[in-house]
């Protein structure tokens, strides 16, 4: 393990509050630096496997911090509830689902360029588990389709905010911004598209080169622009991923064990007992959504198909944390 020696004595000596606020500031320092267009895949690489040394500690010797993770970590939900009743009319949201640290770089260097002010970027926490039910629910939402052609009703935590969530292209979605002065845009993209990258060779490479392709086209800022013309405009996501091509199988027992219980996923609910292993393969957690068992760190296991390169819903770093970036048109 190659933790920085600050980070390390921070985990070793501080409650899980201050613990979470090193792990989360650390991985944000990793994955907000700038990215070079057409140098993107071998960097994002580097950054997830760099990231791998926080997770096998929260595997490990800290995996007792899990437990505290929804009563200490800044939940994006009540960060957007927060922000918006701060503000008066002129907001809008536009979710990505799935939209990870990795991608925050694209959006933080981008900005200025294409004339927005960033006023606040920063990481904050996925629902438990890190799946989009649960963080719609945890907005007002019954489900991310709820929102489609503003069918959300005003039985939410942004009554008024003209809703929307489609699967379509960026200029497309650009057109369908009016003059409301507050929007919920929740966009399917990148999460439509994990399952695409799932043949051998692909996963967070070929994923990668999406990403940099969406984020730094015009079609895509042309709906940024749209979003914040007369708004504040915050760009964040209900969870992350795990780039779980890049997981080391578990050892037979283990993985026997995990494909019986979890099949090709990362979360279940259920009140069952998690395993017998020290330290845990699997833990148990009570949340605002209920009590779930969940993969604890990176591990992955030959399963009927193949077992996913890119997932979500298991406790990894990368899977519950997501940026929370607000933006505004230059004058």
């Amino acid at each position: 393990m190659t933790l920085p020696l600050p980070l390390v004595q921070t985990l070793q000596s501080s409650l899980p509050k201050d613990a979470w606020t090193a792990i989360l500031e650390h991985a944000w320092e990793i994955c907000s630096q700038s990215l070079v267009q057409g140098q993107a895949v071998a960097e994002v690489l580097r950054r997830d496997r760099t990231l791998a040394d926080v997770d096998l500690y929260l595997a490990t010797a800290g995996w007792d911090l899990w437990s505290h993770f929804e009563e200490v970590v800044p939940c994006t939900s009540q960060e957007l509830v927060g922000w918006w009743n701060e503000h008066s009319p002129g907001r809008a949201i536009l979710i990505l689902d799935a939209f990870s640290l990795r991608e925050a770089p694209w959006i933080l260097h981008q900005a200025e360029a294409h004339g927005f002010y960033v006023h606040q970027a920063r990481p904050t926490g996925a629902e438990l588990p890190a799946d989009t039910t649960p963080f719609s629910k945890a907005l007002g939402f019954p489900q991310r389709s709820a929102l489609s052609n503003n069918g959300a009703g005003n039985a939410h935590a942004f009554p008024g905010a003209r809703t929307e969530s489609v699967d379509i292209a960026w200029a497309d979605c650009a057109a369908l911004i009016g003059s409301e002065p507050d929007w919920i845009f929740w966009h399917h993209w990148p999460d439509h598209r994990l399952h695409d990258h799932d043949a051998p060779g692909k996963g967070l490479q070929t994923l990668t080169k999406e990403v940099e392709e969406h984020l730094s086209s015009d079609a895509f800022w042309s709906l940024v622009e749209r979003l914040a013309t007369g708004r504040r405009l915050i760009i964040t996501a209900d969870h992350g991923y795990a780039a779980s091509g890049q997981f080391i199988d578990s050892d037979a027992e283990q993985s026997d064990y995990l494909k019986e219980r979890y099949k090709s996923g990362r979360a279940i609910p259920g009140d069952d007992l998690a395993g017998a292993w020290v330290p845990p393969i699997d833990l148990a957690i009570e949340s605002a959504h209920g009590r779930h068992l969940y993969v604890n760190g990176r591990r992955k296991w030959k399963s009927q198909g193949g077992y996913p390169t890119l997932t979500h819903g298991g406790l990894s770093v990368l899977e519950v944390a997501v940026p929370f970036i607000e933006l505004s048109r230059k004058k």
